[in-house]
């Protein structure tokens, strides 16, 4: 049942059709919305004016025309009856001596509400104003078909079961306006708007229609379901391409192919419970009640066992690949930008960083050399410090050090194996005892030197830590949880790595890019742990903390939109079937969770960071959190069926 995760499925037909032909469209109308209710969807709408077609022109006033749509629609309701679908069509209505464009919701028989369309076009190829009366001051109950229906353009459609699933309609030209009706629909409640439209094809208008639907839609926080007429309407003068689009809070999830002779149907689903999460964050979003506003109430049943829409594995990366590049290069320049800022802020030319052979310190060294590039400064100034230590391995050294002297930066090797053994005397730790004090010790340590070799050199020490870590607290508090500036702490680690190698993939020095690349195949560890009898990397994180593409999975549903953990466990579980057993994902979501929420402190006193995404962990910006907090509620949700 997909309510429960506050998902809601819904549908926009664009049927085939004959122009004034109401019998012919009434049957394609009905098989569309049969097939539409084969595939679950819980709500559905079809063009503007679908019963007769859009282009009758004069026919509209012609009785035999308008009696038939009446009666056709007693068809669809009569042959719809036993299904759960709910169901919006378009026909002319008559209102005492005024003729209106409506959109007319139904379920099992009953009509639910109409709708009529506000802005009446009077330009160009349309001439509605000759036909049809703008419904702005409309607000009748008509007696049609022997049921009593509210006719408004204020009408709310609620589920009895959840207020967040509310939809409301509007038509065409309202959605073009520059106050669209939906602007106060989803202000006073709709989550989904409905639009029934018939938006004809000339040069540039697709591209300019799927901004404005998607626009909208980012505008009001909202689902919307657009549906306009097919290339079977007339031809006279214009030709209509039959779009079809689905958009949520500004993506376009669902999107037919235009200019088909054949009806088609295309559905998804929409997460009611993230746009309600975006609308408690957006101080903006300031919803109303008000009175003169109609509440339907409606049922919207849900027999939906399996959502049908797609999330990616890597949420924090581009899924268009021709997007990535570009997503890429402007991520890399919001950082080096801002580390260069703050250079010039601080009047220095020099900058310390910790340089491992690693991904994290790579990207962070790489940021360094692009602030340099744009403010002309000599790499050079670039201190990049290797520290061996117990744990360091052949690989990883050779990989530091050939990076630094590919750039031209300056290298510094200070080994800190004498430095942590006689720290391990001091105060009494037995060196052959690899626990947290063995590990943290070096890290510490580490942290110590560059910050004095910073304020040798008189530059500012660069941090490398990256989002990912600052989520799960894998950083050793004062060690390398500290610098004097911190270009990664928005870049969670599945995308660095996709950065380090669009980097390699466009550098054209064959060394620099030999070098990235062999960084980009080592395991992720933070060496503090020797390493085993080959001397190959004996601590992988991955193993300890488990799979990084799970967490940031895991922080981008738990912190972008404050989805509950027993709802991200059945995404993760959609989205990583066949890669992670259920018992995999629930085990290190539990991590995630406990971790999360035990290391707030360490976030709670993080350095200077520039944001680059949408979620970013800094005390001063976008986590308030007490460190204090208990994960239970979190952990009990966990383990619930729903």
């Amino acid at each position: 049942m997909i309510k429960k995760y506050g998902y809601l499925r819904v549908g926009a037909i664009v049927p085939s059709l004959e122009v004034g032909n109401v019998k012919k469209n009434v049957e394609e109308i009905i098989e569309e919305i049969k097939r539409a209710a084969n595939e679950k969807v819980q709500i559905v709408t079809t063009p503007e004016l679908s019963l007769t077609g859009y282009t009758c022109s004069d026919l509209f006033f012609q009785d035999a025309l308008l009696k038939k749509s009446i009666y056709g629609l007693s068809q669809i309701l009569e042959r719809t009856s036993d299904l759960d679908i709910i169901a919006i069509v378009g026909l002319p209505l008559r209102i005492k001596s005024k003729l209106y464009n409506c959109a007319v919701a139904f379920q099992r028989g009953k009509i639910l509400g109409i709708v009529p369309k506000v802005y009446i076009p009077n330009y160009n190829e349309f001439y509605e104003k000759r036909w049809f009366e703008s419904g702005r001051y409309l607000d009748e109950k008509i007696n049609i078909l022997d049921q009593v229906v509210p006719v408004n353009t204020n009408i709310l459609f609620r589920d009895i079961n959840d207020p967040d699933f509310t939809f409301a309609m509007e038509i065409c030209e309202d959605l073009w306006s520059p106050i669209p009706p939906s602007t106060n629909h989803a202000l006073n409640g709709a989550t989904v708007i409905f639009n029934l439209s018939a938006s004809n094809e000339i040069i540039g208008k697709y591209e300019y229609r799927k901004r404005l639907v998607a626009s909208q839609s980012a505008r009001t926080i909202s689902g919307y379901v657009y549906s306009s007429s097919g290339v079977n309407e007339s031809t006279t003068d214009v030709l209509f391409s039959g779009h079809a689009l689905i958009c949520e809070n500004g993506s376009i999830l669902k999107e037919n192919e235009r200019f088909a002779f054949k009806s088609n149907l295309i559905y998804t689903d929409i997460d009611i419970k993230r746009l309600m999460n975006e609308r408690l964050k957006i101080t903006s979003f300031e919803q109303v009640e008000n009175s003169f506003y109609d509440v339907i109430d409606i049922d919207i049943k849900d027999d939906v066992e399996e959502i049908v829409r797609t999330y990616p594995k890597y949420p924090f990366v581009p899924n268009d690949e021709t997007k990535r590049s570009e997503r890429c290069e402007e991520i890399f320049n919001i950082q080096a930008c801002a580390l260069a800022k703050r250079l010039k802020h601080v009047k220095t030319e020099k900058t310390v960083i910790g340089i491992s052979g690693g991904l994290d310190s790579t990207l962070a060294f790489l940021v360094i050399v692009a602030s340099y590039e744009k403010l002309g400064i000599d790499n050079k100034n670039i201190i990049a410090v290797t520290m061996p230590g117990f744990g360091t391995t052949d690989r990883t050294y050779n990989n530091a050090v050939n990076l630094v002297k590919e750039y031209g930066a300056t290298l510094k090797e200070i080994s800190i194996k004498d430095a942590v053994l006689q720290h391990f005397q001091d105060i009494g730790q037995d060196e052959n005892i690899h626990d947290i004090t063995y590990e943290n010790a070096q890290a510490r340590e580490r942290t110590q030197i560059l910050m004095d070799v910073a304020n040798k050199e008189g530059g500012i020490l660069i941090g490398t830590g990256d989002l990912s870590e600052l989520a799960l607290g894998w950083c050793t508090y004062n060690g390398d949880h500290m610098s004097m500036y911190s270009v990664n702490s928005s870049i969670p680690k599945t995308l660095v790595r996709y950065l380090v190698k669009w980097i390699a993939d466009t550098t054209e020095n064959s060394q620099q890019k030999e070098t990235i690349y062999d960084i980009l195949d080592t395991p992720i560890s933070p060496e503090l742990l020797p390493p085993d009898e080959n001397g190959n990397i004996n601590q992988k994180t991955e193993s300890s903390i488990g799979p990084y593409i799970l967490h940031d999975f895991f922080l981008y549903h738990f912190f972008r939109y404050g989805a509950r953990p027993n709802k991200i466990k059945y995404l993760a579980n959609q989205t990583f079937k066949g890669v992670y057993s259920e018992e995999e994902i629930t085990k290190w979501l539990r991590v995630f969770l406990k971790r999360f929420f035990s290391q707030q402190f360490k976030r709670s006193c993080i350095p200077d960071g520039v944001k680059v995404g949408t979620i970013s962990l800094s005390p001063r910006g976008d986590l308030r959190m007490p460190s204090d907090a208990s994960v239970d509620t979190w952990l009990d949700d966990l383990e619930k069926e729903a």
